[in-house]
C-alpha cells in the first residue's frame, strides 16, 4: 500500500512523525480514514482513538483529545491538545480526564452544554470500549 507523512503533534511533544500507510481520525462530524492523495480538508477532532497503520501491518494506536486534523497533498497533520499512547491509558488517567470533563460540563453557560455534554459521553464510551 502507498504510504505519506503524518505528524501528530501535542503541546507537549511530537508523537509520531514519519510515512503511514492509513490513519483512522476520530473527526467531530465522525471518523475518518486518510490514504495517499486523500481530497484535502481541515477538521477539529473529537475525543477518541487515531490508529496509524504502518508498514508489514503494524499499528499504532493513540487516544486525543481536541484539536485539528489537516490533510493536504503533503499529508496529514493532526494538532491534538491531548494526546495518549492507548498502552500509557490507565484507568485513573481516564478517569481524570472524565473528571475534567464533568467540571467543563458544571460550569458550562447554556450555549456550550451541548458540546461538554457531547465530550463527556464520548470519554465515557471510550472508557467502556477500552474496559479500563
Amino acid at each position: 500500500m502507498a504510504s505519506f507523512h503524518f505528524e501528530l503533534v501535542s503541546p507537549d511533544k511530537l508523537l509520531f512523525n514519519g510515512e503511514a500507510e492509513d490513519v483512522l481520525v476520530p473527526g467531530t462530524e465522525g471518523d475518518f480514514v486518510v490514504l495517499r492523495d486523500h481530497a484535502p480538508v481541515m477538521t477539529s477532532l473529537r475525543p477518541g482513538i487515531v490508529d496509524i497503520g504502518e508498514a508489514q501491518g503494524k499499528h499504532t494506536r493513540l487516544f486525543v483529545r481536541g484539536g485539528f486534523a489537516d490533510v493536504s497533498a503533503a499529508g496529514l497533520i493532526l494538532l491534538a491538545e491531548t494526546a495518549i499512547p492507548v498502552d500509557e491509558l490507565s484507568a485513573e488517567r481516564l478517569g481524570g480526564e472524565i473528571k475534567d470533563a464533568e467540571e467543563d460540563l458544571a460550569d458550562a453557560t447554556e450555549d456550550q452544554k451541548r458540546l461538554a455534554q457531547e465530550k463527556l459521553d464520548r470519554l465515557k464510551e471510550l472508557k467502556d470500549a477500552l474496559k479500563i
